[in-house]
């Protein structure tokens, strides 16, 4: 995700997201994976003010466990699930596909949607393949307004 301003343009994606959750007043978490960790940096609840401390301490650089982000999201899908089963649950994930790690796709995540960051000259396609695999939809980065 350093590659190219990947993670800057995630970033700019993710404050774009948090405004409109904050218009129309819909819950969100922000869930950040990197290194051997997953953190809840957010949530969940619906913003009422964007913070840059949210977002400035992600980094990127290889490693990302995956499997870790996954895990975190679907425990907070699973306990919106008991909370309101009528409501429905979106998982968005921003990822360059530079993993190995092919988690199970979220048991309460209605609508999936992974946002493609990949932006190398080789591109592996791995975003498109897991959107698929968890029937999914699968949105270029760069085709999404910032």
């Amino acid at each position: 995700m350093l590659a190219h301003d990947q993670l800057a343009l995630a970033k700019g994606l993710l404050i774009a997201l948090f405004d409109r959750a904050r218009s129309e007043r819909v819950e969100v978490a922000l869930i950040c994976f990197g290194g051997a960790q997953a953190e809840l940096r957010f949530g969940p609840a619906v913003p009422r003010w964007w913070n840059e401390r949210w977002l400035e301490p992600i980094a990127g650089g290889g490693g990302t466990p995956l499997e870790a982000g996954i895990a975190r999201a679907s425990q907070l899908l699973d306990a919106a699930a008991r909370r309101d089963p009528a409501r429905e649950r979106h998982l968005w994930l921003f990822s360059d596909g530079r993993t190995t790690q092919w988690p199970a796709r979220p048991r309460h995540a209605d609508h999936i949607t992974v946002v493609d960051c990949e932006a190398a000259d080789v591109r592996l396609g791995r975003c498109r393949t897991l959107a698929q695999a968890w029937q999914g939809e699968c949105i270029e980065a760069a085709a999404l307004p910032a």
